[in-house]
């Protein structure tokens, strides 16, 4: 009451505000929900569910792409733990989330061998938590070289190969896609931002002045534009007998688009290093190597985390503009579905739906990313 008092009560035009802003957000919330219940057709949600999570993979081969998953929720959740591992959490509340998450999964509308996956899944990831917080000193030093395999594992899974059955990345669409370019052009973009901004904080001019002409020009240019030219106009310079894959060559774009922003990002961050620091770690007698990965790029790294993340949400989402050269990952499968003659104009409900896994997403990697950075403050 004293908070509803202060900030929303504390003279009579606040309140007068704050009842009509009531009153407005109770329609608004009113109509939304008569429209969800009453009108909105949701029949087209769960008709192409398969479609929006994994197009058209082929559905005898959906146990490798559960494995992917469980694969990959699995050492996120064993970083996490490692992570927070100085903040204990109880193993009986482990199992009571558990146990709450499986629960919710077997009352959703799902067939059992979906139901079976998804619970196994959540049980590995409160597994896999509980295991990185216990044992985190032994495998922290272990996580990076844990993470580059996964990714091998996962495109083996999904792309076959190697005793595998190959599966064409044409057939790789919806979230599958999504998730698979996001990862690669975060994880890809992330070191050659760093070294741009080392470069570009250089010495050396030849070195400095290449890294600014190269992010200069790549910011100058949008997305869109630079996504087409890898699709349309980068095949017309290759020997006719050259094809690069089609996702190949959208995850070029993308990692050469993000390396030049997440550059600026990082450089922001090494500029708010106090230059005593450096001059300080010299007189100790390290080199400029030394000081730049032990001193510098730590700090830099810790500081421009909410930029970081900014980007990476962005990458995340500027996926999107894949679906306008062809490929259908979600949004573009979103179009296909509303293709269909039983489904046209139900845009609300397709839109509505893919906006929310975005969403999810989006969120999940800000709150990971206020925790860390949190955690760094702690420990700092």
């Amino acid at each position: 009451m004293n908070w509803l008092r202060k900030n929303l009560f504390n003279t009579w035009y606040n309140s007068l505000l704050t009842v009509v802003c009531l009153a407005l957000l109770f329609w608004v919330a009113r109509s939304v929900l008569n429209w969800a219940i009453t009108q909105a057709q949701w029949e087209v949600i769960g008709v192409n569910l398969r479609l929006f999570f994994v197009g058209r993979f082929p559905p005898t081969l959906y146990w490798r792409v559960w494995i992917a998953l469980a694969l990959a929720s699995a050492l996120l959740a064993l970083t996490w733990g490692v992570f927070f591992s100085k903040q204990r959490v109880s193993s009986l509340r482990i199992i009571f989330f558990s146990l709450i998450g499986c629960s919710i999964l077997f009352f959703l509308p799902l067939d059992l061998n979906t139901r079976l996956w998804l619970q196994g899944i959540v049980i590995l990831i409160f597994a896999a938590f509980w295991f990185g917080g216990r044992l985190s000193s032994a495998i922290a030093s272990w996580l990076s070289l844990a993470w580059l395999l996964s990714f091998s594992l996962v495109f083996w899974l999904i792309g076959g190969g190697f005793g595998l059955r190959s599966v064409p990345t044409n057939l790789w669409n919806g979230l599958l896609l999504t998730l698979l370019m996001a990862g690669v052009s975060i994880v890809l973009s992330f070191p050659i931002g760093v070294l741009l901004a080392l470069g570009r904080t250089s010495n050396l001019p030849v070195i400095r002045w290449l890294c600014i002409l190269y992010i200069e020009i790549i910011r100058g240019l949008p997305l869109i534009g630079i996504l087409f030219f890898a699709q349309v106009m980068f095949p017309l310079f290759l020997p006719g007998e050259v094809r690069l894959d089609r996702v190949l060559r959208a995850i070029t774009g993308l990692v050469l688009f993000s390396a030049a922003y997440m550059a600026e990002n990082v450089r922001g961050g090494l500029q708010a290093i106090p230059r005593g620091q450096i001059e300080a770690a010299k007189a100790l007698g390290l080199n400029a190597s030394l000081v730049v990965l032990l001193i510098v790029l730590p700090q830099a790294l810790r500081i421009a985390i909410p930029a970081i993340v900014g980007q990476f949400i962005g990458l995340f989402k500027d996926t999107s503009l894949l679906s306008l050269v062809g490929l259908l990952e979600l949004t573009g499968i979103a179009r296909s579905i509303l293709a269909q003659p039983q489904f046209l104009g139900q845009y609300a409900q397709v839109y509505l739906f893919i906006g929310l896994i975005y969403w999810l997403f989006c969120y999940s990697m800000s709150l990971a990313a206020r925790r860390l950075e949190k955690q760094l403050v702690h420990e700092k």
